[in-house]
């Protein structure tokens, strides 16, 4: 592809293994932007916003660059599943999904400042979990860290143990909708030279 210099604002080493899968040329800067969750905004709409921040903070420091910035939020009904501050608060994570559908939403920003560019969406997968036990969910949290994940669980680790199905990209519950951002990624590509 040829796009400007591309950095991703994200310290997730899951986030980065993705998109070098799409076969991008990327330098990771992570974000120091302050992630808001406001209780009158959708989970879709606390993506886009973050990423978004994640994204213009970057941004600001090498406006020659296409900066990527991404979040992800597990939600059940009105219930948001962030990164867990404890291994108690994962376990009630998982014990309060298990048995359930919930959504996986990544939000994802693309913003080229000299250009004045930015394209801002969102991606939503839905997770049928397993019905587990408490014995089953704390064997789960011995063989990974829940503590940087969204909603304590990581489908690419030992995900076999926790999901039943997936509806939608599997990428975008790992952090990164794929599909999605190879397209846009294109369509930056091969928008006019004025536009890029």
């Amino acid at each position: 592809m040829k796009l400007p210099p591309v950095i991703l604002a994200s310290v997730s080493p899951r986030r980065a293994e993705l998109l070098r899968a799409l076969g991008v040329k990327f330098e990771v800067i992570p974000s120091d932007a302050t992630e808001v969750h406001h209780e009158h905004l959708t989970a879709t709409e606390i993506c886009q916003l973050n990423a978004y921040r994640k994204a213009r903070v970057v941004a600001k420091k090498f406006p020659d660059a296409l900066v990527i910035g991404a979040d992800t939020l597990v939600y059940l009904d009105t219930t948001f599943y962030g990164k867990p501050a404890t291994l108690a608060e994962a376990r009630r994570m998982l014990g309060r999904l298990q048995g359930r559908t919930h959504q996986v939403v990544t939000g994802v920003c693309l913003i080229h400042l000299r250009a004045h560019r930015q394209k801002i969406f969102a991606e939503s997968t839905e997770v049928k979990f397993l019905a587990r036990n408490a014995k089953q969910i704390n064997h789960y949290l011995s063989l990974v860290n829940p503590l940087d994940k969204a909603g304590a669980y990581a489908i690419q680790e030992f995900g076999h143990q926790l999901v039943d199905h997936v509806t939608g990209s599997i990428s975008n519950v790992v952090g990164l909708p794929l599909e999605r951002l190879r397209d846009e990624l294109k369509l930056w590509e091969n928008a006019p030279s004025s536009l890029r």
